[in-house]
C-alpha cells in the first residue's frame, strides 16, 4: 500500500482546514471528559500527538509508515513505526483519526479492533472516524493534479465494490533537472455502521455514540465518528 508515498505528497493537499475540524471534534471530547493517557493510532506527522501535548496531555502515537514517524520524531514527539499488537502498554483513551479504520479490509479489522481493546484500561475509550458511503461515493473520488515549480503531482479516486482505489504519482525534479517518477496506489474500504457496531460490540466495546459528521459536504453525513468504552 502506498503510505510511504502518500506522506511525500500529503503536504500539498491543503487538507489544513479538514484536520483542523476533525481534531476539533477528538480534543473537545479529550478535554471534556479530562482524558489523559492516551494512544494515537496511525497518527500520520502527529498533528493531532502536537495538540494533545500543547493541552498538557501524555500521548504516544503509532503508524506504519516510517516516513510520517520521522517527521513526528522530528518535532519531538512519542511515536513509533510499529503496529498496534507490538504496543505493551495500557491506555485511558485510543484515537484513529481521518480513515483509519477505513483502510483495513474487513477481514483485518476484526483483529484491529481485539487489538485496541488490549491495549486500554478497563473503561478506556476507543474514538475513532470512517468515512459514511455518501463520502466515498460523492466526495472522496476523483481527480486532482498539483502542478509545481519542482513536483507535479496526480491522484486519481475511483470507488466501485465499496471500494476506494486511489492512485498517486510523484514527479520529482532532480539535481540535472530530469524528473524522476514515482507511483502506487492506496485500497480504502468502506464499512458501514451496523457492520463496525457488531464487530465492537462483539469484541469487548459499548457503543457511547455514533456522531453524523459533515466535513466536506453540507448534505449527507461524509463522516461517522465512534465514541467507544471497553467493558470487556
Amino acid at each position: 500500500m502506498g503510505l510511504e508515498l502518500y506522506s511525500k505528497v500529503e503536504p500539498y493537499l491543503d487538507f489544513e482546514d479538514e484536520v483542523y475540524l476533525l481534531h476539533k471534534q477528538f480534543m473537545e471530547f479529550v478535554m471534556v471528559n479530562e482524558l489523559d493517557n492516551i494512544i494515537d493510532i496511525g497518527c500520520g506527522q502527529g498533528y493531532f500527538l502536537d495538540n494533545l501535548r500543547i493541552n498538557g496531555k501524555k500521548a504516544f502515537g503509532t503508524d506504519l509508515s516510517v516516513e510520517q514517524i520521522k517527521v513526528c520524531k522530528a518535532k519531538g514527539l512519542d511515536a513509533k513505526a510499529i503496529s498496534l499488537n507490538e504496543v505493551k502498554d495500557k491506555y485511558d483513551c485510543a484515537t484513529a483519526i481521518f480513515d483509519v479504520l477505513n483502510y483495513m479490509d474487513k477481514e483485518y479489522l476484526k483483529t484491529f479492533i481485539q487489538e485496541a481493546n488490549l491495549v486500554l484500561n478497563h473503561g478506556g475509550y476507543f474514538i475513532f472516524d470512517v468515512n459514511s458511503h455518501f463520502g466515498f461515493d460523492n466526495i472522496a473520488q476523483g481527480c486532482i493534479t498539483i502542478d509545481l515549480k519542482d513536483k507535479f503531482i496526480a491522484i486519481d479516486a475511483n470507488f466501485d465494490d465499496n471500494k476506494l482505489q486511489t492512485d498517486i504519482t510523484l514527479f520529482s525534479k532532480q539535481k540535472n533537472k530530469l524528473f524522476s517518477k514515482e507511483s502506487d496506489s492506496i485500497i480504502q474500504e468502506y464499512h458501514s455502521k451496523e457492520f463496525l457496531s457488531n464487530l465492537l460490540e462483539s469484541n469487548g466495546f459499548k457503543i457511547q455514540e455514533i456522531r453524523e459528521f459533515n466535513l466536506h459536504s453540507d448534505e449527507d453525513a461524509d463522516k461517522f465518528i465512534f465514541i467507544c468504552k471497553k467493558i470487556d
